[in-house]
């Protein structure tokens, strides 16, 4: 299975331990897409998730000297297992790319002739989204089997952003869909939908998306096992009545999400996995 990683900067977190968990599992990347790590867009959005200080800090942690091995310094702990190696921690996409022998690519727009005419060149079986631009559709129909994603809600019931504190607002239960993207929101064929059991476990909101995030690259790993064998097909999604496309949510939502989740820590409730 030949396997391209697609990357919103060279320090992403969730992009290295995605690299890293397919090389784990014998699916060596054959080649990694990311944007800069000055991306103005991913800045903003990053600012707009965590805010100014945090993303600060995470910076500083990043881009310091190569001093750091304790587990501090891995924003999500929850991606440990996938980052840490015999030297100490997976720091950037470089890192990932020398410990395992594939060629990182660096890109202002995951849609450019460059970045499709690296993504031919490769010609991989599936590529792996963790984070960047749109995918218009030439890119997306390059790779044999698709673009998977790792959605952090069950689909098609929470499509868009902040999907988790979404889904604790509607009373949806939480999951984690892994499908194939196209030109529409989070619409693409399923390929992988389980609930996520562990809300009661998870102390606030950061704390639940770090988990979910973490199950992701898991349930990422099950769903190329299965298109590698065969045994797993895209299973387009079904018509909602009400389909919504939800945005980031504000802060007071935020708050009454953030309730919710402590009911489920308070009354946890066991959940069983859905195909």
């Amino acid at each position: 299975m030949r396997v391209v990683i697609l990357c919103s900067s060279p320090y992403s977190e969730t992009g290295c331990a995605v690299a890293a968990r397919m090389a784990q599992l014998g699916h060596i990347p054959v080649g990694a897409l990311t944007l800069p790590p000055w991306d103005r867009s991913t800045l903003l959005r990053k600012i707009g998730q965590w805010g100014l200080r945090d993303s600060y800090k995470y910076a500083v942690a990043k881009l310091g000297p190569n001093k750091i091995t304790n587990r501090t310094q891995i924003r999500n702990p929850y991606l440990e297992p996938f980052l840490r190696h015999e030297e100490g921690i997976f720091r950037s996409l470089q890192n990932v790319a020398r410990q395992y022998g594939f060629s990182v690519v660096t890109c202002r727009n995951q849609n450019s002739q460059r970045a499709v005419d690296h993504m031919r060149q490769w010609s991989p079986d599936l590529a792996i989204f963790t984070g960047g631009n749109i995918l218009r559709d030439e890119m997306l129909k390059i790779p044999r089997l698709g673009v998977l994603n790792s959605h952090l809600a069950l689909l098609p019931e929470i499509r868009g952003m902040s999907s988790p504190e979404w889904s604790l607002l509607g009373g949806v239960p939480l999951g984690i869909t892994i499908h194939r993207m196209d030109s529409g929101i989070d619409t693409g064929p399923i390929i992988v939908r389980r609930k996520f059991a562990a809300a009661h476990e998870c102390a606030s909101l950061v704390d639940l998306r770090n988990r979910m995030i973490a199950e992701g690259i898991e349930r990422i790993g099950e769903a190329v096992k299965g298109l590698d064998l065969g045994s797993v097909t895209a299973v387009p999604q079904a018509k909602l009545e009400n389909d919504s496309v939800f945005f980031v949510m504000h802060d007071r939502l935020k708050a009454l999400a953030a309730r919710s989740l402590l009911k489920s820590r308070l009354n946890p409730v066991a959940e069983t996995c859905d195909g």
